[in-house]
Formats: structure tokens, C-alpha cells, sequence
């Protein structure tokens, strides 16, 4: 039922009320993209947002999701989308699929919170036969011990019996072009047989190939494995970068040498640190509750310290690059290309750019930035400048640190520019550039 938008609304059985097929919880950049793809798929579809500025946005047929255009919007929009804050649309809900943030807290430990506040808001309003869906990342147990408990006190409802409570992993990749919902594999995991078997159901709908779980702590694990699989081998091949500096080896070389094995090796690349939503993030999730079980991942530990080394390890290559121009870092204007954690994208959650401005500042260097999808960049509350003309920066810069190699920059012409570069992703040649 896939392939276009359709249009229509119904109504709540025997209330004369509006109802939908699917509410979603949470419009991110997990929320929106699900929400168009049911919306494709014919199901009658409402967003749910605590702010007024999404909702707001949406109504007017802004998109603030990179991987949804506002295109799309619009065709949602006309099949019959609405996104609003008022919670009272849970009440007319079939299916209701939570996907709110999972992050952590200041003292770095796992932050339940919005998991926490959905599942309060949606007991209340829970009918029987709904379905709930808890998409967040989170530890093994989530979906029994915290979101199953809310639901049943605030319902009156029992899990298996009067509704039915499924997990199933989010797996967007922000800018990836080849998958997205439809296509990529849905793990489904269920409190009971009967609740897998609701979850199958709504999600064949839109999603192409669906692997059942056998319960909802196994697929909980695979996937933080998934993301604890990836952090894991980019702090490998930090490592491996960092020893190859201390050794004066091509590490670019060394990882195009090793990627061309058809077996037995996946190719990772180092960089100035681990951002985004998941990969830093995960891993924590994955270590505090070993933590709670007695149990501990010397590995993922290990990991981390690497990764939280990267950042400072562009400082202080930085400062070895302008030494070697007879200046100092203190007064010296560094120009940073790309602030956002992944290629082609607007999102600044947990990236790099934030520890190494820092660093930076904190020896007096004079920073600015270029990215053209992050209009505002703010390190501790203090302001960077950005700079719109990058061919005027890149002339008047002292030293320019390439962070993220976004399809907009011209590596030829930056390695031609004479600037002074630091290229932390390898994309570069030349003799005034210098890579990680």
C-alpha cells in the first residue's frame, strides 16, 4: 500500500470524533519521516508535538527534517495530515507510536525523561484494542519496566489482554539517500506473541521486510549493539590514526589498502570525534545498565576515551601547524569548515566541532565557521561567527580545520586556496595542506 498519498479521514467508532490510524509522538527526524511514510501508505495519520513551533511550522507546510522536503509536507498535508500539541488526539488513536528523544543527562547518565512524559500523556487516553509503539533507543527493559508500568496504572489496561505494546527500533540515517523507512529492515518485538503479531501488522503496511525479535530486551540490545558495533571500530581506527601520526605513516593509505579485502574487514573512518544523536549516545545506554547488573564494558570504555581524545588531538595538531608558521594559537584566526556531525547535514547534536571550538578558545584563538545548513553555532552560550563568503574566510583565515567534508566544498580548490589546512577527514591533497 504503498507509492502515493491517499486521501480521507474517518471517525472514532461511535463518537462521531475524528480518529486516525497512527498518532505519532515526537515530530524529530525519526517522528516526521515515519509519519510521511504512513501517510503514503494510505494511514489516516496526526503528529503529535510539545512544540508550537513544529507544529506551527508544519501546519504551514515548512519541513525543519532534512530528509523530509517540504514537498512532502505539502502531499501530507493534502492526504489528510494534521500535527498539533493538544494530547487529546491519543483518545481517537488505533496505533500510537512514541518517538521522542532519548538522551542523556548533564552527569552523562541515561535521560528518560520525554520516554517518561509520552508515556504518561498517552495512559490517560489509551482505548482498548490500541496499539503502542515505544521507537526510542534505550537499555535492555525499557518497554516492560518503565513505559509498560505508566501505561497500565494510567489506562487501567492490561498489555496483551486490553491493548497491545510493541518495541521496534528506529534505524533512520539522517542524509541517506538509499534508505529510508520503506526499505530498511524493521526489527519488531513484542510483550506478548499477540502484541508482536499487532506490530507486524501495522508495520507491513509501509515497511518492505520486518524481522520479529523474540522479545522486547533482545531487540532493546541489537540496537545499541548496532550503534556500540560502530562506535567501537571508529575509536579503532582513531586509535590506528593516532599511532600512525606518532609513526609518520599515510593512515589513509594504510585504511584504502586494508578496505580493498572482500572479507573479513568493514571499512571506518577516523575523524576529529564521534557526534550525532546515536553513536556517542548509545553506548552510554549500553553501559549503564551493565552497570546496574554488575557487569562492565571494558570495551566500550576503552572506546570512549579514544573518541573523547580525537577532539584535542585537532587542537593540538592545530597549534603545531601555526608553530610551524612562527605563530601561536593565541591570536591566530582558525576558520572551521562544517560544524554539523554528519556530511550534508544540519544537525550540531554532540558534534566534535563543539569540544575542539573550546579548545581553541580556550587558548585564544580567534574562531569562526562556515556550514551552510547551521545558520547559528554556540559554544557555552557565547556566540560564533559564521562567515557566508568562504573564499574571502578562507584569504584572511591564518589556519582553516576541515571538519566535515560537505558536498558544498570544493576540496580542489581548498587544497589550491595556499590556505593553511588541516584536513581531518583525508579528502584533501596538496603542501599546504595537512591531514589528521
Amino acid at each position: 500500500m504503498t507509492g502515493g498519498f491517499a486521501a480521507g479521514a474517518g471517525h472514532d467508532r461511535g463518537t462521531g470524533s475524528p480518529s486516525a490510524d497512527l498518532v505519532v509522538v515526537g515530530l524529530g527526524y525519526v517522528g516526521l519521516p515515519l509519519a510521511a511514510a504512513a501517510c503514503a501508505a494510505g494511514l489516516r495519520t496526526i503528529g503529535l508535538d510539545v512544540s508550537a513551533e513544529v507544529v506551527a511550522g508544519l501546519g504551514a507546510g515548512r519541513s525543519h527534517v532534512g530528509d523530509v522536503p517540504d514537498a512532502t509536507i505539502a502531499e501530507m498535508i493534502a492526504a489528510g495530515f494534521t500535527a498539533t500539541t493538544a494530547a487529546d488526539v491519543l483518545a481517537t488513536a488505533d496505533t500510537i507510536v512514541l518517538c521522542v528523544p532519548t538522551g542523556l543527562s548533564e552527569a552523562g547518565e541515561p535521560d528518560l525523561s520525554a520516554v517518561r512524559a509520552a508515556a504518561h500523556t498517552a495512559a490517560p487516553r489509551l482505548r482498548p484494542g490500541a496499539l503502542v509503539v515505544l521507537e526510542s533507543t534505550s537499555h535492555p527493559g525499557t518497554t516492560e519496566e518503565v513505559v509498560r508500568p505508566i501505561l497500565e496504572r494510567g489506562s487501567g489496561l492490561r498489555v496483551g489482554e486490553d491493548f497491545h505494546l510493541v518495541y521496534s527500533p528506529e534505524r533512520i540515517d539522517p542524509g541517506n539517500e538509499r534508505f529510508a523507512v520503506q526499505n530498511t529492515p524493521k526489527i519488531i518485538s513484542g510483550c506478548t506473541p499477540l502484541c508482536a503479531k499487532y506490530g507486524v501488522a501495522f508495520y507491513g503496511r509501509f515497511v518492505d521486510s520486518l524481522v520479529v525479535s523474540r522479545g522486547t530486551r533482545e531487540a532493546e540490545m541489537a540496537k545499541l549493539l548496532e550503534n556500540s558495533y560502530r562506535y567501537v571500530n571508529i575509536a579503532l581506527v582513531n586509535e590506528v590514526a593516532l599511532f600512525c601520526d606518532r609513526m609518520g605513516i599515510d593512515v589513509w593509505d594504510v585504511l584504502h589498502c586494508a578496505g580493498t579485502k572482500p572479507f573479513g574487514f568493514a571499512p571506518f573512518q577516523p575523524g576529529p570525534g564521534v557526534g550525532g544523536h546515536c553513536i556517542p549516545v548509545d553506548p552510554r545506554y549500553l553501559e549503564s545498565k551493565a552497570r546496574s547488573a554488575g557487569f562492565t564494558f571494558g570495551t566500550l570504555s576503552a572506546a570512549r576515551a579514544v573518541n573523547e581524545r580525537m577532539p584535542s588531538h585537532v587542537v593540538l595538531r592545530a597549534a603545531e601547524l601555526l608553530g610551524g608558521r612562527g605563530r601561536m594559537l593565541s591570536g591566530s584566526r582558525v576558520l572551521l569548515l562544517g560544524v554539523a556531525y554528519k556530511r550534508d547535514v544540519a544537525d550540531t547534536r554532540e558534534s566534535p566541532a563543539y569540544p575542539i571550538t573550546r579548545g581553541l578558545l580556550a587558548q585564544a584563538a580567534e574562531v569562526s565557521y562556515h556550514d551552510p545548513g547551521v545558520a547559528e553555532f554556540r559554544v557555552d552560550g557565547h556566540p560564533i561567527p559564521r562567515t557566508l563568503r568562504l573564499a574571502e574566510a578562507l584569504t584572511s583565515a591564518d589556519l582553516v580545520i576541515l571538519l566535515q567534508d560537505h558536498s558544498c566544498y570544493d576540496l580542489v580548490e581548498l587544497s589550491s586556496s595556499g590556505c593553511l589546512l588541516l584536513d581531518t577527514r583525508g579528502k584533501s591533497a596538496g603542501t599546504a595542506v595537512t591531514l589528521l
